[in-house]
Order: C-alpha cells, then sequence, then structure tokens
C-alpha cells in the first residue's frame, strides 16, 4: 500500500514485551495505519478510551490485569474487533476469550502477515465504511459515500469533478499526460478535445481555492501533477 494512502484507523497493540509492540507497530505503519501501544490493561483501557480505535491487538498475560478482563471491560464501552494473542494454542484459551467478547484469537509465534489479513478481514466485516476510506494529505475520500472531505469540508463535486480528483489524487506526484488523464476519466470513447481536461482542471482549483496552483501543478508540455502533502 502507497505510504501516502492513510486509512482513517486506529490500531492500538497491548503487549508487555517491547519487541514484540515494535515489530507490529513498524509493520502496521508502513501499511498506512495509526499505531498506538500500551504495555499494561490499565494503560490499554485508558487509551482505549481515548482514542476509541477500530481494532485492539491483545495480549492474554499482561501485569496487573490479564488480557480477559481487559477485553470484558472494552466491550463494555467501545465499539472495536479484538484479535487476542497468546503463548498457548490451548483450544479452552479460545473459547474463554470469544466468549467475553473476542474477534478473534491468535497463537505466538505469529507471522505478520497472518495478522495482517485478520486485521483486514476485521475491517471488512466489522468498519466497512471505514474501509473505503484513504487520506491523502489534507484530503479524505470516501468512495462508498462517493465524497470528497478537503480541510474539513465536504467538496461539492460533479461525478467527473470527484472521479478526475480521485485520479489526480490517487497518482499524487506523479507527472499525467492530458491523454492520460482523458482515457482514464472520460473513457476510450471520448470523442471531445484534449482541452476539456484544461477546463475541470480549472474547475477543480477553483473548488480548492488553489489560484497559485500549488496543489494541482502545471507541467508544461506534459499534463498535470497533483501535489497534496
Amino acid at each position: 500500500m502507497n505510504p501516502l494512502l492513510k486509512k482513517q484507523i486506529n490500531i492500538l497493540i497491548v503487549d508487555d514485551e517491547k519487541s514484540i509492540i515494535d515489530f507490529v507497530k513498524m509493520g502496521l505503519e508502513a501499511e498506512g495505519y495509526t499505531v498506538y501501544s500500551a504495555f499494561d490493561g490499565m494503560e490499554a483501557i485508558e487509551i482505549a478510551e481515548k482514542i476509541k480505535p477500530q481494532i485492539i491487538i491483545l495480549d492474554i498475560m499482561l501485569p496487573g490485569m490479564d488480557g480477559y478482563e481487559v477485553c470484558s471491560i472494552i466491550k463494555k464501552s467501545i465499539k472495536t474487533s479484538i484479535i487476542m494473542l497468546t503463548a498457548r494454542d490451548d483450544v479452552d484459551d479460545k473459547v474463554r476469550g470469544l466468549d467475553i467478547g473476542a474477534d478473534d484469537y491468535m497463537a505466538k509465534p505469529f507471522s505478520f502477515k497472518e495478522l495482517l489479513a485478520r486485521i483486514n478481514a476485521r475491517i471488512r466485516s466489522d468498519f466497512p465504511k471505514l474501509d473505503d476510506m484513504i487520506r491523502i494529505g489534507d484530503f479524505t475520500l470516501d468512495d462508498g459515500a462517493h465524497e470528497f472531505i478537503y480541510c474539513g469540508e465536504v467538496l461539492d463535486l460533479s461525478p467527473t469533478q470527484y472521479n478526475l480528483l480521485k485520479f489526480l489524487l490517487m497518482n499524487n506526484g506523479i507527472v499525467l499526460s492530458k491523454s492520460l488523464i482523458l482515457e482514464k476519466v472520460w473513457g476510450y470513447d471520448f470523442n471531445g478535445e484534449e482541452n476539456i481536461v484544461e477546463v475541470y482542471v480549472r474547475y477543480l482549483r477553483d473548488k480548492l481555492q488553489d489560484k497559485e496552483h500549488n496543489l494541482i501543478k502545471t507541467v508544461r508540455g506534459v499534463g498535470y501533477k497533483m501535489v497534496a502533502q
């Protein structure tokens, strides 16, 4: 996943082993997630109540308060998906965890690839709307609602303006020729002139108040480049 495509999903990792937290956090941040960490149960509950994470990766064996109790407390007040971790691949442990509200279960040691797959599965299942949301710079794309939010405001865009802005943003930082934009946004069977691209870029600049062309840059003799930071 392109690091610029920041999903609006918070993940909390709870484990008393710093090496595990560092390993998982590094991998998830590389995928574009916002990641928080806690080393014990009380800290986990405090952070969860504050940030309301969509996903919690929760170790069972924690100092003071074990993962079962943490899971039970959090599930009573927060809508979240909890993936429990244990050093033992024991059926009774799994049953107990699922009975108190855990959504999934993984035994240590685990592969990051499998953990990521389980996280993505939980997001698709429990937070389908968020799975459609992508953040790039000050833009948030909610593809499910067919909506763009820029600097906290919903943009009033026509269908073509929406598709053009989406194509520019999904290729953020890349110079795109007018012919390519025409092909991808208007389609192969469009019989109009390339200057229609210029017209719609001007519409977008007006909507974004991009008078200095700092967001949508013109690359002379080639086309346009989106620069969203």
